[in-house]
């Protein structure tokens, strides 16, 4: 099986552009022929988004606080049900480097040191899908922790 290209493109100011090409393996960390795969990875740094379009059709657009308050990481979900670790001061973080991880995840690094989750493509999908209600959680954990958000202030 041929191997996917992929590139790490420097886009005008502020952009990188993850391209990736539409040959993947199905049988990496529960990845189906089903699942969708993105095609199209940027990230805006001056707007702190990750845009992900996948083969699917759908279309994201992740807030680097969003991506990094849901990290897949065991640092933020803990080792189990219940150690979740409530992520705070996250509204001025960026990311400063998307990785590829074989051909079923990437790698984000953020601007505050955190670099260990591992984006698994239906992660990725799941959060995009899901965005305006995970977000709500997130902040309702916040005021339960009796933190206000900045955009709350």
């Amino acid at each position: 099986m041929r191997r996917p290209e992929r590139k790490l493109l420097m886009k005008p100011r502020f952009c990188y552009h993850f391209d990736l090409v539409k040959s993947y393996a199905t049988n990496m960390t529960g990845l189906t022929s089903s699942t969708p795969r993105p095609t199209d990875i940027r990230l805006h740094q001056a707007s702190r988004k990750l845009e992900i379009v996948f083969d699917d059709g759908a279309h994201f657009h992740l807030s680097c606080e969003f991506l990094r308050v849901y990290s897949p990481s065991a640092e933020v979900r803990g080792h189990g049900a219940g150690q979740e670790v409530l992520q705070v001061g996250k509204e001025d973080v960026n990311i400063v480097n998307i990785e590829p991880v074989g051909q079923y995840a990437v790698k984000l690094s953020f601007s505050d040191g955190h670099s260990t989750g591992l984006y698994s493509w239906d992660y990725l999908y799941d959060l995009g899908a899901r965005q305006a209600e995970l977000w709500q959680t997130y902040l309702a954990r916040l005021a339960a922790a009796g933190i206000q958000h900045k955009d709350q202030a």
